[in-house]
């Protein structure tokens, strides 16, 4: 989903008048963030699958992304105003996408901010998983349950390991709770 600097402007203007000052740029913040990070995201995975495959379809790519036909065709469409991918026609109904230097460039440049974003991810976490263990080794355990799964939770049992606490599935153990990125430390009544 795109929107125009025109509508987040309009959007942001409606925000700021009609709710109370502290809302406003978090909100407003957050909508841009979450726009420019899936468009990104869908960006460099185009890339990734057009230089893999120059004559992929563009039902195939709405697949992989999840998304209908009619985004994948706008987004193309963007790429090759861009300057990023250039279309030709390979058979009468058949077309094969040719990244182009510039998308070269583009895909590289989104590699190194996708491999930075995940490393700050995992240090943010492992800085969290940290700080709980911290408080879990004052207390004098040496075992923990996690309650969760996903890459937060991958992360949480390798910082254990590497503490020396084990992780369990003892009810009598405290528990490392994962609710979104937040981790919460339950020790009995204690959270």
């Amino acid at each position: 989903m795109f929107f125009s600097k025109s509508y987040l402007k309009t959007l942001s203007l409606f925000y700021h008048s009609h709710l109370p000052k502290p809302q406003n740029a978090v909100i407003i913040q957050q909508l841009n963030y979450k726009i420019m990070q899936t468009e990104t995201q869908r960006t460099l995975t185009l890339l990734e699958q057009i230089e893999q495959d120059p004559d992929i379809t563009q039902a195939f790519l709405a697949t992989q992304l999840g998304v209908a036909v009619g985004t994948v065709n706008w987004h193309i469409k963007r790429m090759v105003e861009k300057g990023i991918v250039k279309v030709e026609r390979a058979q009468r109904r058949k077309l094969r996408y040719i990244i182009t230097p510039e998308g070269i460039a583009l895909r590289a440049r989104l590699t190194v901010d996708f491999i930075d974003q995940s490393f700050k991810f995992y240090r943010l976490i492992r800085q969290r998983a940290q700080k709980e263990l911290d408080t879990l080794n004052e207390n004098g355990y040496k075992k923990i349950r996690i309650s969760g799964n996903g890459e937060v939770a991958e992360i949480l049992k390798l910082t254990c390991l590497e503490e020396g606490i084990a992780v369990v599935d003892d009810p009598s153990a405290p528990l490392l709770e994962i609710n979104g990125m937040q981790i919460l430390l339950k020790m009995g009544e204690e959270t």
